[in-house]
């Protein structure tokens, strides 16, 4: 009877770590650039720098919350952290030692009064390549428009594959 019950506990712990979820992956995601080539005459900055800004933590909210991805944060000294601001090796060795092992970078480009389009890039820095690669346009410059775009890239991300996940 003890050996039935040594195997039963056995099983029972086998099956569960066999059934255990993966660990997050982490991931440091650098604020977006943005541009404005459209020519329109208002000036839109604030509005735009808001707007990049409410993204940004949309972005790293929804991607947080989906188990794949832990979100980590960026310290990358007296620079910021972001692509025109520093080199992409001092970037990807700065999420190395933050623990990222991806890092997540892009932008949104305004061309028009009615069309936006967004990259983002997303790097294994432990690997040191390229494993996803997004471009996606949206129309109109409302705060919905901007909604829209986050929820779709969050969601691009997430059903993203990616190894060692």
């Amino acid at each position: 009877m003890k050996l039935f019950l040594y195997i039963v506990i056995a099983g029972s712990f086998l099956a569960t770590s066999a059934h255990a979820a993966p660990e997050p992956l982490s991931i440091a995601i650098v604020d977006f650039d943005y541009v404005d080539t459209s020519g329109e005459p208002r000036d839109q900055t604030a509005d735009h720098a808001r707007r990049l800004r409410d993204f940004m933590s949309a972005l790293r909210r929804d991607l947080g919350r989906d188990d794949k991805f832990r979100v980590v944060a960026l310290d990358c000294g007296a620079e910021a952290c972001a692509v025109g601001k520093i080199t992409p090796r001092d970037l990807f060795d700065a999420a190395k030692k933050a623990g990222a092992r991806l890092v997540l970078y892009g932008g949104v480009h305004k061309m028009s009064t009615l069309v936006q389009w967004a990259t983002a890039q997303l790097v294994d820095v432990e690997k040191d390549r390229l494993v996803d690669n997004h471009w996606l346009t949206f129309r109109g410059d409302d705060d919905e428009a901007w909604r829209r775009a986050e929820v779709y890239l969050a969601r691009r991300l997430a059903e993203a594959p990616i190894e060692g996940k």
